[in-house]
């Protein structure tokens, strides 16, 4: 619908198999692997959206998105969202909208604030160039560390 073209990187069979479907070139990897099949500043933008949660080494992973894209949006569910606060006050792991896993079943293993991961892109050398907190779909100006339930960043290198 953009006019744009680029490549997805998916670990299922059977999202790759659909992508071809849908007009979306696909390369089949793990993105615990890396991005060295792309070159430096391949891309105008690389987008990682609500997966960076479920990666084992975010840094190395955010370093390499920042190496192979002019820029990047990231997101990921905010954990400090209000009702997940509530959850853990009244002892309970958070089940929710944009955290719809039991703790037993999530194939998230990082759980990240919209502060946290300020810190950690400072950490490894990116500039935030936007947040927005989002509410089901709508940006959260008041609180949204509090209020916004999915947190995206726009973000290049240093």
């Amino acid at each position: 619908d953009k006019q744009c073209s680029g490549y997805g990187i998916e670990i299922a069979d059977e999202r790759v198999l659909g992508s071809p479907e849908r007009g979306i070139n696909v390369i089949q990897q793990n993105m615990e692997n890396g991005l060295a099949i792309f070159a430096d500043k391949a891309f105008d933008s690389v987008l990682c959206l609500s997966s960076l949660q479920m990666m084992v080494n975010v840094e190395a992973i955010l370093r390499d998105i920042a190496r192979v894209g002019r820029e990047a949006i990231v997101s990921f569910p905010n954990f400090a969202y209000w009702p997940h606060r509530l959850a853990l006050i009244g002892g309970r792991m958070p089940v929710s909208k944009s955290l719809p896993y039991e703790w037993y079943d999530t194939p998230n293993i990082r759980c990240a604030t919209i502060y946290d991961f300020e810190e950690l892109a400072n950490q490894v050398g990116l500039q935030v160039i936007e947040c927005v907190a989002l509410n089901d779909g709508r940006p959260v100006t008041f609180l949204p560390n509090w209020r916004g339930n999915l947190a995206v960043f726009r973000l290049q290198k240093k």
